[in-house]
């Protein structure tokens, strides 16, 4: 009886995952991008073994996102670092993604380095309707443009309701964490100016935003994402000194966070309302042992290759379906 009901409880379960792949790289050489690092006679010694290699590891990873509580694989998943369509089709051809009935949608974006941001669907259950790349317009204290990643707008059904995702990776902290901060912030406003456009024509939408955003649930440019009121951020409950997605100078934060509007709150017959949050930080996805253990197993430290998935865990909520 009780496997009977795990399984029925799952059926009405949506997974909805976000993860930096960090740098996924295909071994080509770009000539309008700074991806010399990731090619074969790069000095990361970027090859076809290790590409291959860590196409599977991810895949392996995007599957069983979630699937404690479905049984099933992420209905939804955003990801950042994706060099281009090519590395997204690899990804989607690996096991045991290639099984899974995935579509994908990519846009290239200024970003100097050449990544990123994808989404990934499940067309059994998600219908695209339009998307688009939404250029984010930030400057140099100089006034020279910061070329960075576009933020990914999709709309679609989900289950027959439509939802509105961005998927986001926000400027870096490069040059330090309060000198960068009015570029997130930027980007913040840049996400509220396109929901009010929507607004302008859609009553009470859904909204989906995920992404790397280079700062934690309380940081300045977050909070201006959610105090608008559009948006809950179940993120803000899971961060702890011992736990987060990414972890540097051994400190745990929670750069990758996935927020919803209200509406997604309620319950009401043929919805879907929020049902849980999580960082998916599974011990395969760990470094066993020595001085680090137990943060993410990444592909690189520096120059020197480790072979691991991400310096990032997934992260993930669950949506359950009102039917």
């Amino acid at each position: 009886m009780f496997s009977f009901f795990r399984k029925k409880k799952g059926r009405h379960l949506n997974t909805i995952a976000f993860y930096n792949l960090e740098n996924l790289f295909d071994t080509v050489d770009d000539p309008d991008t700074l991806d010399d690092d990731f090619t074969p006679n790069g000095v990361k010694k970027w090859s076809t073994k290790r590409y291959k290699k860590k196409l599977y590891k991810l895949a392996k990873t995007l599957s069983e996102v979630g699937n404690t509580e479905t049984k099933s694989p992420p209905v939804i998943i955003g990801v950042a670092e994706v060099e281009n369509k090519t590395v997204m089709e690899d990804l989607l051809a690996s096991e045991p993604l290639r099984d899974i009935d995935y579509g994908y949608v990519h846009y290239d974006s200024p970003d100097e380095r050449g990544i990123d941001c994808g989404f990934i669907y499940h067309r059994a259950y998600f219908k695209v309707i339009h998307s688009e790349p939404i250029t984010l317009m930030v400057f140099e204290q100089d006034g020279r443009r910061d070329t960075t990643r576009d933020i990914l707008y999709v709309r679609g059904k989900l289950n027959n309701e439509e939802v509105h995702v961005f998927v986001n990776h926000w400027p870096s902290r490069r040059d330090g964490d309060e000198e960068t901060g009015y570029k997130r912030i930027k980007a913040a406003e840049t996400v509220l100016d396109f929901m009010a456009k929507i607004e302008t024509k859609i009553k009470d939408p859904n909204y989906i935003v995920m992404g790397d955003f280079n700062d934690g649930p309380f940081a300045k440019s977050v909070k201006t994402l959610v105090k608008s009121e559009h948006l809950y951020n179940p993120m803000e409950k899971l961060l702890t000194t011992e736990r987060g997605s990414a972890n540097y100078k051994r400190s745990w934060m929670l750069f990758d966070q996935i927020m919803i509007s209200h509406n997604l709150l309620n319950f009401e017959k043929g919805t879907h309302s929020f049902a849980h949050a999580n960082i998916f930080d599974e011990r395969f996805l760990t470094e066993f042992k020595g001085r680090y253990e137990g943060t993410p197993y990444r592909t690189y430290a520096g120059r020197k290759y480790i072979g691991g998935y991400s310096d990032h865990f997934p992260v993930y909520i669950q949506l359950k379906y009102n039917g």
